[in-house]
């Protein structure tokens, strides 16, 4: 359109506009539609009334807030964790972990290597004041930014890391094997309700979907009655490690041979009645000059449930465990790692076709985030937590009655 065509379009809108003004002028004291009982007033922009009939709609929301209004969720309330020993599985898996927590956060580091630890302090946005190193750990009792400790260290550490903890007032997870013998098992638990602070052992599979689906299907007993359990964590541990370090606690039945002793417990809900194994150690690779390459072991429950399992440092990895039931046998493949878990169960078609085989889709979860906001959700809610200390005493005293049956070549009756 031209402006000369603009121009003249405009003056014939403003005059149609005051003769349209007139008109309702003349017209005002004409009874119309508009002044019945049902209509209703709307103030559109320019200030003006103008009459309209039907029902009347809120044209301001109730109590002057727009309808829908997102609201902001109050942060979740968090516990500080301390991370002590910096190594492979904290670095690795821990320390990552806490970007997937809701619950937990890391506030402090404990390390023999002031270095590194202020290089991971850096990166995780903890402060500098909250480094600590082993000669120093006691002075944690004072930082109220810690609520739960973490012990990574090697196994032989355990018990005095967990129980110095626990003295100084915080909460424990400590990595499993819980301990070295029974005895310090029951110092760590005895210290834990002196002070009347948490412990809880980092089965992280018993906060695992895959783990806990197969516990509820052996619970339910969805496949009848269980008859054996077969097991296996095998893997290929390259020198120097601390896992082949006797004095660190080292040994492949208490560093990947929990998983499957634990798994047989959790599995089958009992607790074994009697324990055989066989050990393995070569004279001629110096690896394990000091602990077994290899162990296998049976386990025997009161129901009569056989548990065969087997562990070792010097195989390609292997990692599962298979539930013979009456009814059918469940699969669960990998079994052991951080991810990757597959379900898999069979059942009789009832009929002459083979076995009805299905794999279960279940959403996988970070195992260490899931277990960690399972312990500071049960600090904030003053509630027990799911793998106490008593939990890894009983897989403990199993492990001290598999070393006598090595040591004697038989048998041996647990108490």
């Amino acid at each position: 359109m031209s402006r000369r065509n603009f121009t003249q379009f405009a003056s014939l809108a403003a005059v149609a506009a005051t003769a349209s003004q007139q008109a309702g002028a003349s017209d005002s004291s004409s009874p119309s539609p508009s002044n019945s009982a049902s209509s209703s007033q709307i103030q559109p922009v320019g200030g003006n009334t103008i009459e309209t009939t039907g029902n009347k709609i809120p044209l301001a929301p109730p109590n002057d807030q727009p309808p829908n209004l997102p609201i902001p969720e109050v942060p979740k309330k968090k516990m500080g964790w301390a991370v002590v020993g910096l190594g492979q599985l904290a670095l690795g898996q821990i320390m990552p972990a806490f970007g997937l927590c809701d619950y937990s956060e890391p506030r402090a580091l404990v390390s023999g290597h002031p270095a590194k630890a202020k290089t991971v302090a850096k990166a995780y946005d903890v402060a500098k004041d909250a480094i600590y190193q082993y000669d120093n750990f006691d002075e944690i009792a004072n930082d109220d930014r810690i609520d739960i400790v973490y012990i990574v260290l090697p196994n032989s550490m355990h018990a005095e890391y967990t129980i110095r903890a626990l003295e100084a007032g915080k909460h424990v997870l400590c990595e499993k094997p819980m301990a070295v013998s029974i005895d310090e098992c029951q110092r760590m638990m005895d210290s834990a309700e002196q002070v009347n602070r948490q412990l809880m052992i980092a089965y992280r599979l018993h906060y695992e979907p895959f783990n806990r689906k197969v516990m509820q299907m052996c619970d339910e007993k969805r496949f009848g009655e269980i008859k054996t359990f077969s097991g296996s964590f095998c893997i290929n541990v390259d020198a120097p490690n601390i896992r082949l370090a006797r004095e660190l606690g080292g040994g492949p039945v208490g560093d990947v041979g929990v998983y499957p002793i634990n798994a047989a417990r959790y599995v089958t809900g009992e607790e074994p009645v009697e324990v055989f194994a066989h050990a393995h150690q070569p004279g001629d690779d110096p690896r394990f000059r000091e602990v077994p390459e290899s162990v296998s072991c049976l386990l025997k429950f009161p129901s009569g449930v056989l548990a065969n399992l087997d562990c070792s440092f010097n195989t390609h990895r292997s990692d599962f465990y298979r539930v013979a039931c009456a009814d059918g046998v469940i699969e669960l493949s990998p079994a052991f790692s951080y991810n990757g878990q597959r379900l898999m169960t069979h059942q009789p078609s009832g009929s002459d076709e083979p076995n009805v085989v299905i794999q279960h889709e279940l959403s996988a979860v970070n195992q260490f985030a899931s277990e960690m906001d399972h312990f500071s959700q049960c600090i904030i809610n003053n509630q027990a937590n799911r793998t106490p200390g008593k939990e890894g005493l009983a897989d403990m005293r199993i492990l001290a009655a598999l070393d006598e049956s090595i040591r004697q070549s038989r048998p041996v009756k647990m108490n």
